[in-house]
């Protein structure tokens, strides 16, 4: 029989319990993944009684409360607020999404716990390192890519080919979908993942583009592409709506139809 042993450091502990005063109110206790690779401790859950009153309704009003009135030391990231950049994408009650745009009632059971991005090598808390993610991105070179010469204006497109791009040009690189997806655990390294390929198909599609041959060719990898499984956890968690399994699926369609 096969035997694993985990490292010491992924063996999450349990950490500080930090109280709301009494008679604060209504609460609300948030369980909240704590760690930092540059120390020598383990990863642990702190909890915290959150008097939700004086805080706003999402998940990430919850998490600036903690920070600013019970725990300073508490890391993640936010910018827009707004569901627009990606930030503060995180693993709220065991699903991938934005904790700007998710509530803390939305989460079942008395705990509303909050985690990194899964498979991701964590900087700090609730802070993924995303180097890779990027880097495979970059990586299908996603701008225009042209042969004809520029025209003094912009280069033109129909209202219909247009109306391709709809569901695939609104990715926030979020990374809830590649996270979430048990092939791109097991092999990101080598496979691009649901977000990327949804990025590469945009740019396969857009009518402008004039590399579609060579967009192609880079994807034709057993790894790269056809890790895919269509397991649909990429659809699932997708905080815009989007589709990355239909996207990869066209990839695949668009490979064979040119060999036929």
């Amino acid at each position: 029989m096969v035997e694993l042993t985990l490292p010491k450091n992924s063996q999450i502990g349990k950490g500080k319990r930090h109280r709301a005063p009494s008679g604060a109110g209504r609460l609300k206790l948030f369980k909240v993944y704590r760690y930092d690779p540059e120390g020598t401790e383990n990863p642990r859950w702190d909890e915290y009684e959150v008097k939700v009153d004086e805080c706003g309704p999402m998940v990430l009003d919850a998490l600036i409360h903690i920070k600013n009135t019970m725990d300073p030391t508490l890391a993640f990231r936010r910018s827009c607020r707004e569901g627009v950049c990606g930030s503060c994408a995180m693993n709220i009650g065991g699903r991938n999404t934005l904790a700007c745009t998710h509530g803390w009632e939305e989460v079942p059971g008395e705990a509303c716990q909050v985690a990194p991005l899964p498979s991701q090598p964590v900087i700090k808390d609730l802070i993924p390192d995303l180097t890779l993610f990027y880097a495979q991105y970059a990586s299908i070179e996603p701008w225009l890519h042209t042969k004809t010469p520029e025209p003094q204006g912009e280069w033109r497109q129909s209202p219909e080919d247009r109306a391709k791009l709809d569901g695939l040009y609104e990715c926030i690189l979020c990374a809830c979908c590649s996270t979430s997806c048990p092939s791109y655990w097991w092999n990101e390294e080598r496979f691009l993942g649901p977000a990327t390929l949804l990025g590469a198909y945009r740019w396969i599609i857009d009518s402008r583009d004039e590399a579609t041959g060579e967009r192609l060719d880079a994807l034709e990898d057993p790894f790269k592409l056809y890790r895919c499984h269509t397991i649909l956890n990429c659809a699932q968690v997708c905080p815009k709506g989007l589709n990355p399994s239909k996207a990869i699926a066209e990839v695949k369609k668009m490979l064979v139809e040119r060999v036929v």
